[in-house]
C-alpha cells in the first residue's frame, strides 16, 4: 500500500494497516521538508513521482475533502485501497468502496454504503441503511441514525447526532456536537441543538 499525505491522519491509517498486516511501501507528500514518518516509512515527494507507473494500491491520507476529490479526479488510473481497522464493526450487507478508511471502534450497521474516498473516524456510528457519498468525513463519535443520506464532500463534526431519515446535502459542514433534526440543503454550515444554518458555503 502507498499513502498520499504524510500528516497525523496518515499516522492513524498506518496504524490501521499495520494491525491488518498490510505492508506499506512508502508515503507521498507535496512538502519537500517531510522525508519520513514514524521513523520507519520513507516519504517521497510528489514532484518526483510518475503516478502512471504506480502499480500498488494507494489511499489519499489527507483529511481535507476537497483535496481528496481534486487528487481523485486527476488520478482515475490509480488503483485505490481500503483500510478498515480490525476493531471496527461492519454489519451485514455493508459496502465500503475503494479509497475509503474506517477507523477503530467505528460501527457500520446493516446495509450501510460508504462510497469512494470517505473517512469514517474513530467511534463514529452509522446505523442501518445510511448512504455516505464520495469524499465525506464522519468525525470521531458522530452518530447517524437509520436511513440517513450524506451528500458528497460533507463534513460531519465530532459528536454530532443526526436523527433517522434525514438527507444532508453536498459540501455541507455539520458543526461538532450539533443535533440535526431536519434535512440540510447543499452548501450550508449548520451548528447547535437543534442544528440551524449559520452560513452558505461557496
Amino acid at each position: 500500500m502507498i499513502l498520499y499525505g504524510a500528516s497525523g491522519h496518515a499516522e492513524v491509517i498506518i496504524d490501521t494497516l499495520e494491525k491488518n498486516k498490510i505492508p506499506i511501501s512508502y508515503l507521498i507528500d507535496d512538502n519537500p521538508e517531510i522525508t519520513e514518518i514514524q521513523i520507519k516509512y520513507d516519504v517521497k515527494h510528489s514532484d518526483n513521482i510518475d503516478f502512471e507507473k504506480i502499480n500498488e494500491e494507494i489511499i489519499f491520507s489527507i483529511g481535507n475533502n476537497k483535496i481528496r476529490k481534486k487528487l481523485a479526479l486527476k488520478s482515475s488510473y490509480l488503483k485505490f485501497g481500503i483500510a478498515i481497522h480490525p476493531n471496527a464493526i461492519i454489519g451485514k450487507w455493508c459496502i465500503v468502496d475503494p479509497g475509503s478508511v474506517v477507523m477503530a471502534n467505528a460501527v457500520l450497521n446493516a446495509n450501510v454504503e460508504i462510497k469512494r474516498h470517505c473517512i469514517i473516524n474513530t467511534n463514529a456510528v452509522i446505523e442501518h441503511d445510511c448512504v455516505i457519498e464520495n469524499y465525506v468525513h464522519i468525525s470521531p463519535s458522530a452518530t447517524l441514525c437509520g436511513n440517513v443520506t450524506v451528500g458528497e464532500g460533507t463534513h460531519i463534526g465530532a459528536g454530532a447526532i443526526v436523527i433517522p431519515n434525514i438527507k444532508i446535502g453536498k459540501w455541507c459542514t455539520i458543526g461538532a456536537g450539533s443535533v440535526v433534526i431536519k434535512d440540510i440543503p447543499d452548501h450550508t454550515t449548520v451548528v447547535g441543538n437543534p442544528a440551524r444554518i449559520v452560513k452558505k458555503n461557496t
